[in-house]
């Protein structure tokens, strides 16, 4: 019986001693693994800190490009009117990563035969800044949702004009890829298609368009060289 006892006060013994050693070394783990958690937080809050600000980098240095860049063909436009046209096309690019903001720029600089005039219109009617045909732009406005009054009110507002034209310069990029989209944007789809499936034997284009994407992508790569200083 003596010895049963004995037995039992050297287990509660070393029961005793174990959780003596036990204890101290849970709460530090504990107090370890709440420190290592609070600096990873810390660390994660950092690195989204500086994500942000690069983004925010990026965005402000883009919209100071496309300010510049119509500053240079419309140096009567406000500058408020700018900031607000630089916005919305560095926002397409973001929606529409197969367009960027030099593709844009450069498109709707010829298109606007270098005035970049918001109520800018040619001899066949096509509207706005990236010329858009009014009864392409009544169906763009209704694929965008964009209520259509009346082709002047919707065209010649500069900001539907570029979210109506991106949309379709978009699409059809997607379609064509860049020369084929910018050839189907002037000219028309079918005569894109052909002129793709000839192995892009210019006579298939209409006059105009032959020098229109050669010329729309000599003012890509112009932009696309610059930097903001």
């Amino acid at each position: 019986m003596k010895a049963i006892i004995q037995r039992r006060i050297v287990r509660l013994l070393a029961f005793i001693l174990v959780l003596t050693v036990l204890i101290p070394a849970l709460v530090l783990h504990n107090k370890l693994t709440a420190q290592s958690i609070k600096l990873n937080n810390i660390a994660k809050s950092v690195q989204e800190q500086e994500f942000l600000a690069m983004l925010e980098i990026e965005q402000q240095t883009s919209i100071q490009k496309i300010e510049d860049i119509i500053s240079r063909y419309n140096k009567d436009m406000v500058n408020q009117q700018k900031r607000v046209i630089a916005n919305e096309i560095y926002l397409m690019s973001k929606k529409y990563p197969n367009l960027n903001i030099d593709f844009i720029c450069a498109t709707i600089t010829h298109e606007s035969a270098k005035t970049w005039k918001p109520t800018v219109t040619s001899t066949v009617g096509a509207m706005g800044l990236m010329q858009v045909m009014p009864a392409t732009g009544a169906f763009l406005a209704a694929e965008e949702g964009v209520l259509w009054t009346s082709a002047e009110e919707v065209l010649y507002d500069p900001i539907t004009n570029i979210r109506l034209g991106c949309r379709y310069l978009s699409e059809l990029v997607t379609m064509y890829e860049q020369d084929g989209g910018l050839a189907a944007y002037n000219g028309g789809p079918k005569r894109a298609e052909m002129w793709l499936a000839s192995n892009r034997n210019n006579n298939i284009l209409w006059a105009e368009t032959r020098d229109y994407v050669p010329a729309v992508l000599k003012l890509y790569e112009e932009f696309r060289s610059e930097t903001v200083m």
